[in-house]
């Protein structure tokens, strides 16, 4: 980049330029292990000298340690011809896998400063002998006496230089996103550059943690790294790039059972983030405000080509340098681009919001050596700290103060309460200056025992800022009491539709009903559906308590058991809910559709509606398959809803057959046009009395919820259309970007390489490839399942956005899985926001539309025959009149009335929204993993059958279809185990071996234990083995593999699955190898 030079001369940035030649590399690292050999050999006596000539407050600078490779010492390193990671993995495209790396860092070089040291010295030791703690891996650090404190990090460049850097373009703002699986590396996504900037170690990262928005300068083009699978394979080394969690992927399917249990029918996919708009600031050592009231948890999802921030103010004076950079990183598309972080734009709310386990065991050993000197000098210990290990890999470990610790806590400490390292504690990052390695946290407070379910779902709603308090008094002063009857006024301006059949479908255990239908028939190839939705506008009025309530929670949270509502359950499940017999306030929309599925016509308007039953999806799906034959029989069936008023079951079954009908015709057309549904199985948790989970099912959608889909579909597009014609700068309405084309791509070519035709040129033809795939793959469900897995990959989230925000860029408005140009959330109002603002919407629309009648001399009165033409809410919308100064007029006065907010303030709304919506779903996704956890815990072991996904000379990653997840095994330097990787077959072959090898290369770590990788039992012994499992799954045993085991890609092998952490760690769920062998 050009221009960079007067920027780089106001920063300290320390750059190592890799050499080139290969001899001096091999070379420089025969020198770096005889001296890291050397210097462990003499550890004791580098410790001792080292004590001896520190000042009390240098030690405290130097205490712990988050290290990395750069850029240039991991190309040298996978260059060692000796290594096994050095060899191609050979697997699906871009593996996304929920677990961290195993030992793929343990034995690398790491760099801190511009120093290199050997990542096995991570761990703090208690300093014997010594006045104060230390760390071992700091000794490097520590200073002489007398001298100032050594910088380990880069000083952040001052605002000017900042500000001057955007300007010219020679650094850019981005999302730092850290990848989940090795902390070592982050990404970040520059708009208008095709690939995502590697930020690689903890030097370039400079004290950066997820979340946080960065400005970053760019590295020249001969440092950028070559690019992951560019040799037409991937690398399973230390480095794994877009580490995901599966439940990130499951698609819109993913939704459709969570709480409600309604389809949120816009595709969720994989690449999850959202776009956060920010003031101007800049941070350097202390905070600014921020015009976001939360944060975004991005647990678990995709690292590369995810974290999209879009121009950021200041960033579009510097549009040029973006081009030229899109085009450098064209001119060379195997390789990516690198940088290092030179200033903070805006800290990650994440930083308040840690979960963790504290190291206590060598505070207290060191305590108790040091008992004498604490009695003669209190002081002493001013600085005396334990560390904080965060449960998310990608946060680094911590500092923690015991002199800062909560008074509860310190006096447990002080006791030698071993037991505190097993309680969950929440936490903040306060400092992390450039003298230290580690960031400085404080404990807020303790959720209790990790191992135990309560404490980890408080842990899960703290770190994902999900408001779960009780809602205040005032609030609740907001609403009516109950029995609550419309006011007299309401009857009057709104149509009344209860002399109309309406039922509502949900999931049997809902409470909050959203949404209603009903169908009439007009002729004999034509009718008029209605979809009809509480009018919770009306409840919730703007800058009220109870709106500004709503917005902070933004939406309703379903954690299996628990359900968190967005508001009142007075509101929610009385007031605005559509039961069954009583009158409601609702938003309706009527459409008249022909046999071909064409709407001719539409309405829009308030109503008052009285619904005559609940449905569940069961029952509808009764009826749809023919199984209520007895009409008069079924009235008196047990299990089946109660009618209220005049209507019949006949009504009713005759009404959801005819819908189930419309909806298959609706459906058919929409993929026709090129609508790409991406739907997997999801996991469904069984449980107890107690709410426990005891067992999992495949639970998989049915007609029922495809009816429903298709007219909440419907519904939100006729929505989009109106509000953004009328409102064309302030319309709440959602899009979805195309995939990533180099993802798909790959994920094309893999299929044709295994002799499945894909064709991803667009939504359509990759709908009709996959329907291909689909019948070609009929007798292997499980690969289809895996193909839709990784098909949903290369997609972005769907997300909210401002009209106004993109107004010169409409084709950015549309819905890549919908193939619709126009697309926003209308038809669940009771658990999301942004659906309560297009109600507000729709509603200034509506009295618009009258006052313009009205002044017209039109408007005759508020019978839909007595209006001859609708201007603006009709199927076709009369521009002109809109344009005109009395629709001018009127459009204005009636969002002035609602409350529409302006272009600005909705675009921080929208951004607010997919902050709050992410969270909500990582949380979700964390509860669920959580039952997983816990069955297991339960089960102690659980068989399964896997499918190979990847596999490499180090690991493999195999998808476990019963809990539907991924998982790695890692095989490489384990004891007892020999690994011969075939690379012309792309396959691995494992076998026993009864060689003793006491460390691994390069370390003095032990190698991994047999039992980490595989659950080896003996034949004779085998029904004993797995019947003393307490709860193990009988119904799913299978038998155990035999060695030697010979694995290529899509075997299918036998593992168990068990329960890592709770009470000593992180919950992670493990799996091993089932295998049986003479030689156990």
């Amino acid at each position: 980049m050009t221009g960079g030079s007067s920027v780089a001369e106001q920063s300290v940035i320390v750059e190592r330029v890799e050499d080139t030649d290969k001899e001096k590399k091999k070379k420089r690292r025969s020198n770096r292990r005889s001296k890291h050999n050397s210097a462990c050999n003499s550890g004791n006596e580098a410790r001792g000298e080292s004590s001896a000539s520190l000042k009390s407050k240098d030690k405290t600078k130097s205490l712990t340690s988050s290290m990395s490779s750069s850029s240039s010492k991991q190309q040298e390193l996978q260059q060692t011809p000796d290594r096994a990671s050095d060899v191609a993995f050979n697997s699906m495209p871009t593996m996304h896998i929920n677990e961290k790396a195993g030992s793929s860092c343990d034995d690398t070089a790491v760099d801190v400063g511009g120093r290199f040291f050997w990542k096995s010295w991570l761990e703090p030791i208690a300093y014997v002998g010594s006045s104060k703690m230390c760390m071992d891996s700091f000794l490097h650090f520590q200073q002489v006496e007398g001298s100032a404190p050594k910088k380990l990090f880069a000083p952040y460049w001052p605002i000017e230089a900042v500000n001057e850097a955007l300007e010219k373009g020679e650094a850019f703002k981005a999302l730092f996103r850290v990848n989940a699986h090795n902390r070592l590396e982050a990404y970040c996504k520059i708009d208008g550059v095709p690939t995502d900037v590697l930020i690689n170690g903890v030097s370039s990262q400079n004290r950066a943690v997820e979340g946080d928005i960065v400005v970053i300068k760019f590295d020249p083009v001969e440092l950028w790294t070559k690019m992951k699978g560019s040799n037409g394979s991937l690398n399973n080394s230390a480095r794994v790039e877009d580490c995901n969690s599966v439940q990130d992927v499951n698609g819109p399917a993913g939704n459709s059972y969570k709480g409600k249990g309604k389809i949120d029918v816009d595709c969720e996919y994989a690449d999850c983030r959202s776009e956060v708009l920010v003031e101007k600031g800049f941070y350097d050592k202390t905070e600014v405000t921020t015009t976001t009231h939360d944060y975004v948890n991005g647990h678990q999802h995709s690292i590369s080509d995810s974290s999209h921030m879009g121009l950021f103010p200041g960033q579009s004076l510097g549009l040029n340098s973006v081009e030229r950079l899109a085009s450098m990183t064209n001119q060379f598309p195997l390789k990516r681009p690198t940088g290092k972080v030179v200033a903070l734009f805006e800290k990650s709310l994440r930083r308040d919001a840690i979960v963790g386990f504290l190291n206590v065991k060598q505070w207290f050993s060191y305590r108790e050596l040091n008992r004498k000197d604490a009695k003669k000098n209190s002081a002493i210990f001013d600085h005396e700290y334990v560390t904080l290990t965060p449960t998310d890999t990608r946060f680094p470990k911590m500092i923690v103060f015991v002199k800062d610790l909560p008074g509860c806590i310190k006096k447990r400490l002080e006791d030698g309460d071993v037991t505190i390292e097993m309680e969950l504690l929440a936490a903040l990052i306060e400092d992390w200056s450039p003298e230290s390695p580690f960031p400085v946290a404080r404990i807020s407070h303790s959720f209790g025992r990790g191992g135990e379910l309560e404490p980890q779902m408080n842990a899960i709603l703290f770190q994902n800022a999900i408001h779960s308090a009780d809602f205040p008094p005032e609030v609740l002063s907001c609403l009516s009491n109950v029995p609550w009857d419309i006011p007299p006024e309401e009857l009057q301006t709104r149509r009344d539709l209860r002399d109309l059949c309406i039922f509502t479908i949900d999931p049997s255990t809902a409470s909050d009903l959203d949404d209603a239908l009903s169908v009439e028939k007009l002729s004999k190839d034509s009718f008029r559906v209605g979809v009809h939705v509480a009018d919770v506008s009306y409840f919730v009025l703007p800058n009220t308590a109870l709106d500004i309530e709503a917005q902070i929670r933004s939406t309703s949270v379903y954690m299996m058991q628990r359900k968190i509502q967005m508001l009142p359950s007075l509101l929610s499940e009385q007031l605005g809910s559509l039961n069954p017999g009583v009158d409601r306030l609702a938003f309706s929309m009527f459409w008249e559709i022909n046999s071909t599925g064409d709407v001719l016509d539409h309405w829009i308007g308030r109503t008052v509606i009285r619904s005559c039953c609940k449905l569940s999806y069961e029952h509808a799906q009764d009826i749809i398959k023919g199984g209520i034959v007895d009409v008069e029989k079924f009235n008196t069936l047990k299990g089946y809803p109660q009618l209220h008023g005049q209507f019949g079951w006949t009504d009713v079954i005759r009404s959801v057959k005819c819908l189930h009908e419309i909806s298959k015709t609706l459906k058919e057309k929409r993929f026709n046009d090129g609508a790409l549904p991406l739907e997997s199985a999801k996991v469904v948790y069984l449980v107890d009395e107690y709410g426990v989970p005891y067992d999992t099912r495949l639970s998989e959608r049915i007609d029922s919820n495809f009816l429903v889909e298709e007219f909440m579909l419907l519904a939100n597009m006729t929505a989009a259309e109106v509000i953004s014609r009328a409102f064309p700068d302030s319309a709440l309405l959602r899009r979805h970007p195309e995939p990533n084309m180099r993802k798909l791509k790959e994920f094309e070519a893999f299929c044709h390489k295994h002799g499945l035709e894909l064709d991803t040129s667009s939504s359509g033809q990759f709908r009709q490839s996959l329907e291909k795939i689909r019948e070609k793959l009929r007798d292997d469900s499980v690969l289809f399942d895996v193909l839709i897995l990784y098909a949903s990959k290369p997609m972005h989230l769907a997300t909210y956005f401002c009209s106004g925000e993109l107004k010169d860029n409409l084709n950015d408005w549309s819905h890549y899985a919908l193939a619709v140009p126009l697309y926003t959330h209308f038809t669940s109002p009771l658990r999301r926001y942004p659906d309560i603002v297009v109600h507000r919407t729709l509603a200034a629309v509506i009295e618009a539309e009258e006052l313009y009648l009205k002044h017209r001399g039109l408007l005759k009165s508020n019978n839909e025959e007595d209006v001859p033409r609708r201007y603006f809410t009709g199927i076709y919308f009369d521009k002109e009149a809109a344009e005109s100064p009395l629709g001018k007029e009127a459009l204005s006065s009636a969002a002035l009335k609602y409350g529409i907010p302006s272009p600005e303030l909705l675009s921080n709304v929208a951004a607010y929204c997919n902050e709050r919506k992410l969270a909500s779903r990582h949380a979700e996704d964390a509860c669920e993993k959580l039952y997983m956890w816990v069955l297991l815990k339960k089960k102690k072991i659980l068989l399964s059958d896997a499918r190979v996904l990847g596999l490499g000379p180090r690991f493999m990653s195999v998808y476990i279809q019963k809990l539907a997840i991924e998982r790695r095994i890692y095989y490489d330097e384990v004891e007892g185990l020999t690994v011969e990787w075939l690379e012309s077959t792309s396959s691995v072959v494992l076998n026993l071996s009864g060689h003793k090898r006491l460390f691994k290369r390069g370390g003095l770590r032990n190698y991994m234990a047999l039992g980490n990788v595989a659950w080896v039992v003996n034949p004779y012994d085998l029904s004993v083995e797995t019947g003393s499992i307490d709860d193990c799954d009988a119904t799913y045993m299978i038998d155990p593999g035999t060695f030697p085991l010979t694995l290529c890609l899509l075997s299918t092998i036998h593992v168990a699955l068990y329960a890592i952490g709770g009470d000593d760690g992180p919950l992670e769920i493990g799996v091993r190898l089932f295998m049986s062998s003479y030689l156990k």
